[in-house]
């Protein structure tokens, strides 16, 4: 029986059915449902998302498409998230290294016993990284250790060579990486049927690195699995190097220890403490963002008081100057190219903001006055009645003030991928909004200079390691736009989020000061800081010298200082992670495709509460004038 084609029929719907059968026998998982789009490719439970094949059906695309469906296969076949949970390190760094030799594991099963996997593996890879900028990397600091660390790890598990993408930052770093842990990291290999043996031998890797695996160590059997089977299924949420989000939902219990909990009211309440902070005092040096006025000298004993070792190193720099100007037009290209189908969900958004934004800025007339400008619509009552006294009218007052915006986004390595990509353009469509509404807006980003504490840490040990040294690494706080600068200057800036090796550390409250303190210098009546960030302050080589819970202490002091004392208004969204428990004007979202959105919607709530607090205060000065005539 020969019937008329149809859409089922067409090649590219029968490779997507085959693909989710493939899926679905190689995971094992019969009830998986497949879908695909222009997004990252993820996992949420049983839906799996993958990216949508060419229409040509181009073998190599085809191809890639196909590695990224037999990575995620692979994973949800041969990682146990309840194991993999238990062994999680409680530090950042150790998080990310474990997250990506646990990947390579899953992976190289997968590729030992199918060569087709094998070589879409390897597609899919090489796509990731190529789109990451990995090719033009001619610096070993511009590549994250974790990656490297993946890649070696794959090398050694299937003795396949890096992806051609990568081999440059992988030759960068081998001499360094085999010093550390070359015999380590081979011996990876014999554990890899075994994910505990091969967890505890991740440890071992870690450990060799000179990263703390964290106080807690590996939890017995019974404990851990009983504790993680809430956590246990939020494992599959992958990023660009396929690890997996346990270990953020991990962060939120990890980064509090018990003590701190207990102790938060007195931290925030501390009087004596807060009257030494006072954010935007003038002793802060323009090219210095790590000396703000709270800040005491490193001689200071007092381990409760946050300090700096040194800060000859930190920096503050406009985006432009990290990057040529042909790179950064690359990278805006890629943003712009990743989130084409986002621009029109949160352009409706932007658009709605800003029709909110210029109905507060109406101007109106007072007409029928014995004073002000000539009212030259009723002069024809000159002629028609001629004993009519002249008409004048004056402009009311705007009842919106003038208005500045700061966006201050996290640009630390948890940020990779999804997050900072929807971050960047977020701020790229809520610039062009205000903007077009007199409203000024700047972009910054804090992250640090290098991963484990740069030369502020070699300092700290060429004078002997001193106890309590304080923070231990040297900023870098970026500005992507200033205030005064149009958007069609700073656009191309945006794409440096992008760009591989920029996102390190993320140390949130000197961040949150510096910020403060150039909102606090502008000349606007209303100054708005909001805040983008995915989870607590975290910076190894700080942490591994000084107590636990010193970085976030030192953020909620700032915090409740400049919500309780400053004239700059303060909000901040989370992603992924509840940062309500730091602001108290604050929200958390899930999902980072609700960030653009949840941005307007926050803005949103802002203004409308200036509106109303306006219309208020008119109306008390209307009532006062009445009442003045009547007397």
């Amino acid at each position: 029986m020969v019937g008329s084609p149809n859409d089922d029929d067409h090649p590219v719907e029968v490779f997507k059915r085959s693909t989710a059968a493939c899926v679905r026998a190689m995971s094992g998982e019969r009830e998986v449902e497949v879908s695909y789009g222009a997004e990252t490719p993820s996992v949420a439970g049983e839906r799996v998302r993958l990216p949508l094949p060419p229409r040509d059906l181009d073998p190599k695309e085809i191809a890639k498409v196909r590695g990224e469906a037999d990575s995620i296969s692979l994973k949800k076949r041969y990682h146990d998230s309840t194991i993999h949970a238990s062994r999680m390190p409680s530090n950042q760094a150790a998080r990310e290294i474990f997250d990506a030799v646990e990947q390579a594991r899953v992976e190289a099963i997968g590729a030992r016993r199918m060569a087709g996997v094998a070589q879409n593996l390897e597609e899919a890879l090489d796509d990731r990284y190529r789109r990451r900028g990995f090719e033009r990397i001619s610096n070993k600091d511009d590549a994250a250790l974790t990656d490297v660390i993946h890649l070696l790890a794959r090398e050694v598990l299937t003795g396949q060579a890096p992806p051609p993408s990568t081999r440059r930052v992988v030759d960068l770093w081998r001499p360094w990486v085999s010093s550390k842990i070359g015999s380590t990291l081979k011996e990876l290999e014999s554990f890899v049927g075994d994910q505990r043996a091969y967890a505890e031998h991740a440890h071992q890797l870690i450990s060799d690195l000179d990263l703390e695996i964290g106080e807690e160590g590996l939890p017995d059997e019974d404990s851990s699995e009983s504790q993680d089977e809430s956590e246990g299924g939020e494992s599959d949420e992958m990023n660009d190097t396929g690890t997996s989000g346990a270990s953020e939902d991990g962060e939120d219990s990890e980064m509090i220890p018990s003590e701190m909990e207990a102790g938060d009211e007195s931290a925030d309440g501390d009087d004596g403490e807060d009257m030494d902070m006072e954010p935007g005092g003038g002793d802060e040096e323009p090219a210095n963002p790590g000396n703000p006025p709270m800040f005491h000298n490193s001689e200071n004993s007092d381990t409760s008081i946050y300090k700096a070792y040194t800060t000859d190193n930190d920096e503050i720099i406009p985006a432009a100057e990290l990057c040529d100007s042909e790179e950064l037009t690359r990278l805006r290209a890629l943003l712009d190219q990743q989130l084409n189908h986002l621009q029109g969900l949160i352009g409706k958004l932007a658009n709605r903001l800003q029709r909110k934004l210029l109905a507060q800025q109406n101007r109106s007339w007072l007409f029928d006055l014995e004073e002000g400008i000539l009212d030259a619509g009723r002069l024809s009552r000159v002629v028609t009645a001629p004993l009519y006294p002249l008409s004048y009218k004056i402009e009311k007052d705007t009842e919106f003030r003038d208005t500045v915006v700061s966006l201050l986004i996290d640009n630390s390595g948890s940020m990779r991928g999804r997050p900072i990509t929807i971050a960047a353009m977020s701020a790229d469509i809520l610039a062009r909004t205000l903007e077009r509404c007199g409203v000024k807006v700047e972009i910054l980003g804090f992250t640090t200079k290098q991963w484990k504490g740069g030369t502020a840490r070699e300092k700290w040990i060429q004078n002997g390691k001193p106890q309590n040294p304080g923070r231990l690494n040297d900023l870098r706080h970026i500005v992507y736009k200033s205030a005064d600068s149009p958007w069609r200057h700073a656009r191309k800036s945006l794409g440096l989020m992008l760009r591989e090796g920029i996102l390190k550390e993320n140390i949130d409250g000197e961040a949150l000061i510096w910020a403060h303190q150039r909102l606090l210098a502008r000349p606007e009546e209303r100054r708005i800081l909001m805040v983008i960030s995915d989870g607590a302050p975290v910076d190894d080589s700080t942490l591994s010298v000084n107590p636990g819970n010193y970085l976030e202490k030192h953020l909620r002091d700032t915090i409740q200082y400049i919500e309780s004392r400053s004239p700059v208004e303060l909000v901040a969204i989370g992603i992924g992670h509840d940062v309500t428990r730091y602001y108290r004007r604050a929200v958390t979202i899930v999902d980072v495709e609700q960030l653009g959105g949840t941005m307007m919607d926050q803005l949103a709530d802002l203004f409308d509460e200036d509106d109303e607090s306006n219309k208020r205060s008119g109306s008390r000065s209307r009532n006062k004038v009445s009442q003045q005539g009547g007397r």
